[in-house]
C-alpha cells in the first residue's frame, strides 16, 4: 500500500510515564503537521500505568492505545546458557548471535500489533526487548532517550560493550547479528536526545529535540490536555494550592538502593530540610517505597504525575526543590534547585555502584 506521506501513521513504544509525556508533547507540538493518526503502546514490563491508558484514549490524541506484555530475557530460561561467559570473545560472540535471534523470536508473540504497518516507529529505551525484536525483524525505527539527558551520564551502548566495542559495533550496526542499543543497531534510523552538546560521543545518529522547547511550545489547549491526562485528581491539587506554598521545600524521591536504605535516605532529607520550611514529597513513578504510610506527616504528591507537569499548574510554586539524581532542567516552579549527586550517595552505598555517573540520573 502506498504511503500517504512520510510517517503519517506513527506509533510510540513507552515504558515509563516520562516516555508517555514526551510522546504526547511531540503530538501536541504546534505546526508539526501531524494528523492525529498516531498510536501508542504502554509496556507493562517496567511500570504499572494504572488508568493512564483510559485517559489517553479519552484525550483523542491517539487513535489506538495498546498494552504490551513485554518480557525480559529472564522470562525465557532457555536463553540463560547463551549469556554465560565462555572466557573467549569468539565463543561469546557466537553465543550472543544465537541469543539475539532466539530472544527476538521468543518475544514476537507478545508484541501487540504488526509493527510493519506503521510509517514511523518511535521507541523509548530500545535497550528493552522491543529493540532486539525490531532489529531482528528488520523493522526501521527511531530511538528516543530513555530519560531527560540520560545519555549525558554515560553512553550505555559503549559502557555495556566496552570490551572490543569496535568489533561488536560492526556486528550490530552493519551485520545485525547482535543488538546494541541507543542508535548502534542497523535498523535504528536515528537517536533523539534532549541535548547533543552534553554527550561524550559524536555518533552521527544523534538528533537533538529539546524537551524544554516542546513544553514551551504548548498552547492553552495543549496544557489543558496534558493536565487532564496526567493529573488524576485536580480538585485535590487545587485545594492544596489554595494555601501559599512559596516557602515549601519539594523533595523528589528516586528508586535508589534497597528499600531500607532508601527509606533512610529520605528520612534524613526530610529531617534536614524540615528545618527550612514545610516539606513535600514527590515519589518517582517507579519508587515502590510506601511514602503514604511511612511519611504520613508530609504531603505526598501522586507518584504518576510527571514532575515537569507541576509547572503547568497555576499557583503551584516552591522555595526549593531537592533531588539526588533527577535532572532539574525542566523544573520551573521553584526559586532554588539542589542536586545532591554522587558525594551525597557515597554516604549510603559503595561509590563503585554510582561512580560512572557524572551528575544526575534520569527522571524516568
Amino acid at each position: 500500500m502506498k504511503k500517504q506521506s512520510p510517517e503519517v501513521n506513527r506509533i510510540y513504544v513507552c515504558h515509563t510515564y516520562y516516555h508517555v509525556l514526551v510522546s504526547v508533547l511531540k503530538e501536541l507540538t504546534p505546526g508539526s503537521g501531524l494528523t492525529g493518526d498516531a498510536s501508542i503502546i504502554l509496556s507493562k514490563m517496567s511500570n504499572d500505568f494504572e488508568t493512564l491508558g483510559e485517559r489517553l484514549k479519552k484525550s483523542g490524541i491517539f487513535k489506538d492505545v495498546f498494552e504490551f506484555d513485554e518480557k525480559r530475557d529472564t522470562f525465557f530460561p532457555e536463553l540463560a546458557k547463551y549469556k554465560e561467559d565462555k572466557g573467549n570473545i569468539a565463543f561469546n560472540m557466537i553465543n550472543r548471535i544465537i541469543y539475539t535471534k532466539k530472544f527476538a523470536k521468543l518475544e514476537a508473540p507478545y508484541v501487540p500489533v504488526d509493527m510493519r504497518q506503521y510509517d514511523g516507529i518511535y521507541v523509548f529505551c530500545d535497550s528493552d526487548p522491543i529493540g532486539t525484536y525490531l532489529n531482528q525483524n528488520r523493522i526501521r525505527y527511531h530511538a528516543l532517550e530513555d530519560g531527560l539527558d540520560f545519555l549525558t551520564l554515560f553512553i550505555k551502548a559503549k559502557h555495556d560493550n566496552r570490551t572490543c566495542f569496535a568489533i561488536k559495533k560492526f556486528f550490530s550496526l552493519k551485520l545485525n547479528l547482535i543488538f546494541i542499543c541507543d542508535g548502534y543497531s542497523k535498523y535504528c534510523i536515528d537517536m533523539e536526545v534532549n541535548n547533543v552538546a552534553g554527550l561524550d560521543d559524536d555518533f552521527y545518529k544523534y538528533k537533538e529535540v529539546s524537551r524544554k522547547k516542546l513544553l514551551e511550545s504548548l498552547d492553552e489547549e495543549g496544557r489543558k490536555k496534558l493536565i487532564e491526562i496526567f493529573i488524576r485528581d485536580m480538585d485535590t491539587l487545587r485545594e492544596f494550592i489554595k494555601n501559599d506554598k512559596r516557602h515549601g521545600i519539594l523533595i523528589l524521591t528516586e528508586p535508589l538502593c534497597t528499600l531500607d536504605v532508601r527509606e533512610r535516605i529520605f528520612r534524613d532529607l526530610t529531617s534536614e530540610y524540615s528545618k527550612e520550611g514545610m516539606v513535600f514529597l514527590k515519589p518517582h513513578p517507579r519508587d515502590e517505597l510506601d511514602y503514604n504510610k511511612l511519611f504520613s506527616d508530609y504531603y505526598i504528591f501522586d507518584r504518576t504525575i510527571p514532575m515537569e507537569l507541576l509547572g503547568l499548574v497555576d499557583g503551584l510554586h516552591f522555595k526549593k526543590v531537592v533531588s539526588v539524581y533527577t535532572p532539574l532542567e525542566l523544573v520551573n516552579f521553584v526559586d532554588e534547585k539542589v542536586s545532591l549527586g554522587n558525594d551525597f550517595m557515597d554516604k549510603y552505598e559503595d561509590p563503585s555502584v554510582h561512580n560512572h555517573l557524572k551528575i544526575d540520573r534520569s527522571n524516568e
